[in-house]
């Protein structure tokens, strides 16, 4: 490396119809391997030490996802700008965000470009000169036929000089500057990269050896070609979380319990806030331990008269719903209920049954166990009833190093 100070622009404000909508957002937000992919371009380039300021150019309706998708790790290195109508002048508009830096060199690269390595980079800014930028690039391998308006082949193309362009593309960051803001006076918006307008400004590219690995998620298949890279020849470490739960309640005058989502006719009833289902308050903090999300206290306060007798089940769904907020897939559950009676045998699977339908699970997933105290302490005195709770989540991704 030179030392030369580089700053990098990611261009990050196109819709990427042509990829499809997921429920991520545009597929810049899209997840691959469990993680954005906007992050993963990121984190390519802030790693890199020869980088500085990244100026990342959104679309204004994307505020909130993109903050949501590379979180705090990279704040101190960005500027985020709103992007315009096209490429180029969403480019235009980031470069412009870095006049009081001044870099030396500017590297512009697509967002959706998650696999610029580091060798890569690398190249790029080796190759950026004082008058002179760079594109890395390879060559074409298949034969190319050009078509007329009747889709029948008119000739075929000459492969032998010709290059597919990739990002980044390197140049001096003046001379990118000038030649952007001269096209903007002209109403030049046409170029499709800024190599093209390199080109037309007269700044030389110079064409160094791009990257295989380095494909932009154009389309639907590009993305699941991704995931497929990610995973190939990896050993993964799948993220699984486990979640435990306890919960306890008393006993109190009345004519039915309800546990697991089951009203079981009984001399007494549980005391509590809600209907005091032990069981399942028991399962919703196993469920928010696999997301580091708290407990039923802190999503449902004992002080909100609005849970004054409702229903368990509600809080087991948000908890769910919170997992699978997260990608998350719940494995399986597991609750132990501690009591001296009522007898929960004859309950079992009515109660296996009302968790999986919450929960959105296969009954097979969900175990339902019970045992006595043996006649020791509160549970034993036939003053209460304990509940301990299991839950098993796969989420996407795999376990950090």
């Amino acid at each position: 490396m030179n030392g030369k100070r580089t700053a990098v622009v990611i261009v990050a404000a196109g819709r990427g119809e042509r990829a499809g909508q997921g429920a991520e957002g545009p597929k810049q937000y899209r997840l691959i391997g469990g993680r954005p992919v906007i992050e993963r371009t990121l984190q390519a380039f802030a790693k890199h030490p020869a980088v500085g300021l990244i100026a990342v150019a959104i679309h204004p309706d994307d505020e909130e996802i993109f903050r949501a998708a590379v979180g705090s790790c990279l704040r101190d290195q960005l500027i985020v700008v709103h992007g315009g109508q096209t490429r180029q002048e969403s480019t235009r508009l980031a470069l412009l965000t870095l006049r009081e830096e001044l870099p030396e060199c500017v590297l512009v690269h697509d967002a959706v470009r998650p696999f610029a390595d580091h060798a890569l980079i690398s190249r790029v800014v080796d190759a950026v000169g004082k008058t002179n930028g760079a594109l890395p690039a390879l060559p074409v391998s298949d034969t190319l036929k050009r078509v007329d308006s009747a889709g029948m082949i008119d000739r075929t193309i000459p492969r032998d000089r010709l290059h597919k362009a990739q990002t980044p593309q390197g140049f001096p960051y003046r001379l990118l500057l000038d030649a952007h803001q001269r096209a903007a006076a002209l109403g030049r918006g046409d170029f499709t990269d800024d190599a093209a307008l390199a080109e037309w400004a007269g700044i030389p590219v110079k064409i160094v050896t791009g990257s295989s690995t380095n494909i932009k998620l154009t389309w639907a298949g590009d993305i699941e070609m991704a995931e497929r890279h990610l995973s190939f020849g990896k050993n993964a470490y799948p993220d699984v979380r486990i979640g435990n739960g306890y919960d306890v309640h008393a006993f109190a005058p009345g004519d039915q319990v309800v546990l697991c989502g089951t009203a079981i006719p009984h001399g007494r009833k549980l005391l509590g806030h809600s209907d005091a289902d032990v069981g399942l308050h028991a399962l919703t903090d196993a469920l928010l331990a696999t997301c580091a999300a708290g407990d039923i206290g802190v999503h449902f306060p004992p002080s909100d008269e609005r849970w004054q007798g409702a229903a368990s089940s509600i809080f087991v769904k948000h908890a769910a719903e919170m997992v699978r907020a997260r990608g998350g897939r719940i494995s399986n559950v597991d609750v132990t209920l501690i009591c001296e009676e009522p007898m929960i045998g004859p309950h079992r699977d009515q109660m296996a049954g009302a968790m999986a339908k919450m929960l959105g699970i296969a009954q097979d997933r969900v175990s339902v166990k019970a045992t006595t105290n043996e006649r020791l302490g509160f549970v034993g005195r036939r003053e209460g009833i304990a509940a301990i709770a299991t839950a098993s989540v796969i989420f996407p991704g795999e376990v950090p190093e």
